[in-house]
């Protein structure tokens, strides 16, 4: 896979020398088991696969190259150009400006750009509508674009899909900036309707039968399909694709279930059922798959905690803190400085949605055993902070020392 030129301070040197033994170790990536290390009385638990993927990589080397390239110019991001707070204000340093925040809100007026400007498309995709925003502005949005291939990947299909004489069905968080752009995409080409979960799937069916009324529709699924849509003739084929950060689960389960309630409903034989239902396959990018199935790995672990690393806005990172804390109690994140103290710690709630305060979160026994993963736009030499951390407010820092110098070996 091509390697990329990031900033070296969201490398670390540890972390690489864990991950580039493990993979040469398991080139197939069919061991997921967790690497344990062992600094004192601290056990660090760490998953398979976390950090960085293909698509955030690249997306950081363009939107760096973009600032090195135009000295002089102005820079702006279309919104947050991946969901980590640390990337992101390192590149307002740099003097880029976001144009909107990740729910679309403008933070500032179109007509304060010019064809001069640059703009950074970021790793999620935008709208067409978007795109053609830029361009009747002057600006091309392909100059400087770092949408993720495999979020291309899921348009490239639904266009297929569409093109065949399908409905998609997208599942995906409604407001996310990659669902935005799929749905647009999507549109474009077919009649589309995005369901964020399971009961909305569930309750998609309801119109599918013909048990809720067109009006119904328009009332329960504002703003989530495409214009013109028309519940008696475009849920009588449908495909699902999905945002590629979402539960790999989830997802396969909403498939299953809408496939066989259009069997249920339409009663084909087995060679008509691709009729009426598209088998898509999971548009899962592999990263969230790797990460989850790594999680699932690491949970086979015994430990007394998780802690999840990543933007709070982060789906990716999401649906991993959701799996973890099926098992045990889960602290989410976004750097070590949320490492409070040995007695206290802040973090996310995501049931919530605020960020809280948690006292007495490790457990006083040796060994201290820890869960760590994170999300996929997480740099590396964070996560290597958030373990320096814990090993500070255990009294192991010089036992990790050691186990990073028998690493480097």
């Amino acid at each position: 896979m091509k390697s990329f030129n990031v900033p070296v301070h969201y490398r670390s040197s540890l972390v690489t020398a864990i991950k580039q033994k493990r993979k040469a170790a398991d080139k197939m990536k069919k061991d997921f088991a967790p690497t344990i290390l062992n600094a004192g009385t601290l056990q660090l638990i760490l998953a398979r696969h976390f950090g960085f993927c293909y698509g955030v990589e690249n997306a950081i080397e363009i939107a760096f190259r973009a600032v090195a390239e135009n000295p002089g110019k102005r820079v702006f991001l279309l919104s947050e150009m991946i969901h980590n707070p640390g990337v992101n204000a390192d590149l307002q340093g740099l003097g880029v400006r976001f144009i909107m925040d990740t729910k679309g809100n403008m933070l500032m007026g179109w007509d304060e750009l010019t064809s001069e400007d640059i703009v950074i498309i970021p790793a999620f995709g935008t709208t067409l509508e978007l795109e053609k925003t830029l361009r009747d502005k002057g600006i091309e949005p392909s100059r400087y674009e770092t949408t993720c291939p495999f979020v291309e990947k899921v348009w490239n299909r639904a266009e297929k899909i569409g093109t065949e004489g399908y409905t998609i069905v997208v599942h995906g968080k409604p407001n996310h900036e990659e669902t935005r752009a799929t749905f647009s995409h999507s549109k474009a080409n077919t009649p589309t309707v995005v369901v964020k979960d399971m009961a909305q799937a569930q309750h998609l069916a309801d119109f599918i039968t013909g048990k809720l009324s067109p009006e119904q529709f328009t009332i329960d699924f504002k703003g989530q399909y495409s214009e013109g849509f028309d519940i008696g003739k475009d849920l009588k084929r449908i495909g699902v694709v999905n945002q590629t950060t979402m539960l790999a689960s989830e997802t396969q389960g909403i498939a299953d279930y809408l496939k066989q309630v259009m069997i249920n409903h339409y009663k084909p034989t087995p060679e008509e059922v691709s009729q009426y239902f598209a088998d898509t396959r999971d548009t899962l990018c592999y990263a969230t798959n790797d990460n989850q199935s790594a999680v699932q790995g690491m949970l086979e672990a015994d430990a007394d905690i998780a802690i999840v690393i990543g933007g709070y806005n982060s789906s990716n990172t999401s649906h991993l803190v959701e799996l973890c804390e099926l098992k045990l109690p889960t602290y989410f994140i976004k750097d070590e400085h949320c490492l409070v103290s040995s007695k206290l710690v802040r973090h996310f709630d995501l049931h919530t949605h605020t960020e809280i305060e948690t006292e007495n979160y490790l457990p006083e026994h040796s060994p201290l055993r820890i869960m760590i993963t994170s999300g996929a736009s997480c740099p590396d030499a964070l996560v290597e902070r958030v373990m320096e951390r814990l090993a500070e407010l255990t009294n192991n820092t010089e036992a990790l020392e050691q186990v990073a110098a028998q690493w480097a070996e």
